[in-house]
């Protein structure tokens, strides 16, 4: 049997299993395959009726004619297993993130779609930027927060396009504060809390650096029973202030975090940094929860790390 079509068995496979299982999790968003065969080192995801495949950066030395053949294989591969037209169906190279890299347009143009998760929609969009609008290995610690969060005053920090809000907010979160340096995913947030039907007085956009929101909310007084924090791994953005550097700058964000928790509230810390260590200071005070918050129809377990909290 070739690569190729060892490829399109386990494709057709795994699409077959994952689509039974994500009806019964309530999700038009799930990944059916990440790597599984050396020679097809991509990761396939689906959102609703497209397909999202983000190739990994190996090192291959290959001339742009081979990579265009190689693309132009994978694609059609999977719109066949799945049932699509090859135009509906991404494709993009994902290499290690670096500094604005993560903002940055691909120089492609589609329109932006809805896909439910568990009763909440999002905006996505397979072909702009390097992330879609919706990280998929996050699900489990959605639903964990909106399952927490009733009742409870919320604060999302890094929150890209604000889906950790959504889940707390139709969670029965009283009230709310989103925090990220992006215009751009700011106002994709914006438009995913319309969707959703979240009120703008209660549930508040913040553009800002968020150490020094960090800082500013300590100096109020402001406190949260309920924290979410998911940095990027590295950021240079002009923007802020400081470099971010993940592991080196995560002692002070989490204790930052932990003054403005109310008595008996929780913070949870996630990461995807590739080797990422917590501070032995830090370990006595939380649970690592990242064997229950890696969702099923991820392969790669070690895809980020999360941490819970309690005040």
């Amino acid at each position: 049997m070739s690569a190729l079509q060892d490829f399109q068995n386990r494709l057709a496979k795994s699409h077959k299993h994952y689509a039974k299982w994500a009806k019964r999790q309530h999700t038009e968003a799930y990944r059916i395959y990440d790597r599984d065969i050396p020679q097809y080192p991509v990761a396939v995801d689906i959102y609703g009726s497209r397909a999202h495949i983000a190739e990994y950066d190996t090192g291959w030395q290959q001339t742009d004619e081979e990579h265009a053949a190689w693309v132009a294989e994978v694609k059609a591969c999977v719109a066949q297993v799945l049932g699509m037209e090859t135009r509906t169906v991404a494709f993009k190279l994902r290499r290690r993130q670096k500094g604005e890299f993560q903002y940055s347009r691909t120089g492609h143009h589609s329109e932006d779609f809805v896909v439910s998760e568990q009763g909440r929609r999002f905006w996505v969009n397979l072909d702009e930027y390097l992330d879609t609008g919706l990280f998929l290995d996050h699900r489990p610690t959605r639903k964990r927060v909106g399952e927490e969060a009733a009742g409870k005053r919320f604060l999302n920090l890094f929150a890209y396009t604000g889906s950790f809000t959504v889940y707390a907010a139709t969670g029965g979160a009283t009230d709310s504060v989103t925090v990220d340096l992006s215009n751009t995913y700011l106002e994709w947030a914006r438009r995913n809390f319309e969707l959703n039907g979240l009120d703008p007085v209660r549930h508040k956009l913040v553009r800002a650096d968020v150490f020094r929101y960090l800082e500013e909310a300590m100096d109020e007084g402001q406190l949260f029973d309920l924290i979410v924090m998911d940095p990027p791994s590295f950021s240079n953005s002009a923007k802020m202030l400081d470099i971010l550097d993940v592991q080196r700058d995560h002692v002070k964000l989490v204790q930052q975090c932990r003054k403005l928790l109310m008595p008996g509230g929780v913070l949870y810390f996630s990461n995807n940094l590739r080797g990422f260590e917590l501070d032995a200071g830090l370990q006595p005070l939380c649970r690592d929860i990242s064997a229950q918050s890696v969702p099923e129809d991820f392969r790669n377990r070690k895809i980020h790390q999360c941490f819970r909290f309690e005040a």
